[in-house]
């Protein structure tokens, strides 16, 4: 047999791995563990400098076919991990064959669930994960994925600026189609549903679960929470007039849940006018695109609007102090310089990679706005940040995902 490593451009070529032999028994100075959640497949993990990936064992058609769908679904936007490479042609010393290999590049910063409950109270932690599952399921459907293993195991869940997002991790069982039907999205759901409650057993029975917390009633949750978005985001708006405002109002509200605009219909009917609009899932958002473009920064979309929310602030005082109108392209830039990398430098250096930037930005501008109530003024910002690593950020774990290095 003949290894083959298939990888995409701008990443090792991973040549380096003992591809023959099975992952169970790799043993190389790249191997790290991060904090990962249960696997069905056996999943290794490696360091390249900054970066690490997964690699996960399984037979090479499934690995082809996950890797090529991971890749569609990035391609569509969905929010998904990177799929890099594959490994087939896999032999051991003896020439006997080996299973192949997906990999992924890792999600920094994100977490499987049963992490989470580690990290904050569970009464906080359920609506976040429910509301974070049911987007991600709602966009996967909306680019016609068909996920057919849906569970709180399957995903990964990275902070957002107070919320939290999900991300696909398994694609193996995954169809993907132009459309999905509705039979094909209620059966998706069922299979939802019942992973879920048995993702919440599995917590119960370890201890992890808190009593109050009735494993069906969530998961139905779940259900509820993807029924009343999927409605939000497809129904047909009836208008009074084809006045743009109530166009833009209806825009807004989809951007404002973190979804794009694709194509609009309007239709009059009876002396009113129906308004149709395309969804579209686009990666990055409306907020997260609108940063990007005037900062330079990429972050998560809940991240995106409230630093653009500290901008748009920043700008109305300049243009009090000055006394002129200041375009937004230069607020932006003189806020980065002047207050984004200037409170980040009060945090001690070592405290710094804790956690993402831009989370570590907003969460101190939330502990600013509550150290303020509390003293009945504004503190200010070196006060604020200064309270913030004392009281919060030195009693934080490290997210950035490797923890050990495996031995």
């Amino acid at each position: 047999m003949t290894l083959r490593v298939t990888t995409r451009p701008g990443h090792p070529t991973f040549i380096d791995l003992s591809w023959d032999v099975p992952l169970e028994h790799w043993s190389s100075p790249r191997l790290v563990t991060p904090v990962r959640g249960p696997s069905r497949h056996v999943v290794r993990f490696v360091a390249y400098g900054e970066d690490m990936y997964a690699v996960k064992e399984l037979p090479e058609p499934l690995a082809a076919r996950e890797f090529r769908l991971l890749r569609e679904l990035d391609d569509r936007g969905a929010s998904v991990v990177e799929a890099v490479g594959v490994a087939e042609g896999r032999a051991d010393a003896d020439g006997d064959p080996l299973e192949g290999a997906l990999i992924t590049r890792h999600l920094l910063f994100s977490l499987p669930y049963r992490a989470l409950f580690a990290r904050r109270a569970q009464a906080d932690l359920w609506p976040l994960m429910l509301d974070a599952l049911a987007q991600l399921l709602v966009r996967l459907h909306l680019v016609g994925f068909y996920w057919g293993d849906c569970s709180l195991n399957n995903a990964l869940f990275r902070r957002d600026a107070g919320a939290l997002a999900a991300y696909l991790v398994d694609a193996e069982t995954g169809e993907l189609h132009d459309q999905l039907s509705r039979g094909q999205r209620a059966h998706d759901l069922s299979i939802a549903e019942e992973n879920v409650a048995g993702d919440l057993y599995d917590l119960q029975a370890s201890g992890d679960l808190a009593a109050s917390v009735d494993p069906p009633t969530m998961a139905a949750d779940l259900l509820n929470r993807y029924d009343h978005l999927w409605a939000e985001l497809t129904r047909d708006e009836v208008l009074a007039s084809s006045d743009r405002h109530e166009i833009d109002r209806r825009v807004r509200t989809l951007n404002e849940l973190g979804f794009d605009v694709g194509e609009m219909e309007l239709r009059e009917q009876d002396g009113r006018w129906r308004l149709h609009i395309e969804t579209r899932v686009v990666e990055p958002g409306h907020h997260r695109r609108r940063l990007l473009t005037l900062s330079g920064l990429d972050v998560q979309e809940n991240q995106a609007r409230r630093l653009l929310n500290d901008i748009d602030l920043y700008r109305c005082r300049l243009e009090v102090q000055d006394g002129h109108p200041v375009a937004e392209t230069v607020a932006a830039l003189r806020w980065l310089t002047e207050v984004f990398e200037p409170t980040l430098e009060l945090v001690p250096l070592k405290l710094r990679g804790k956690l993402e930037p831009a989370e570590l930005f907003h969460q101190i501008l939330e502990h600013r706005w509550f150290v303020s109530e509390r003293a009945g003024r504004d503190v200010g910002r070196r006060a604020a940040v200064r309270s913030y690593v004392r009281e919060v950020l030195a009693r934080l774990p490290t997210e950035a995902g490797i923890l050990t290095a495996s031995e």
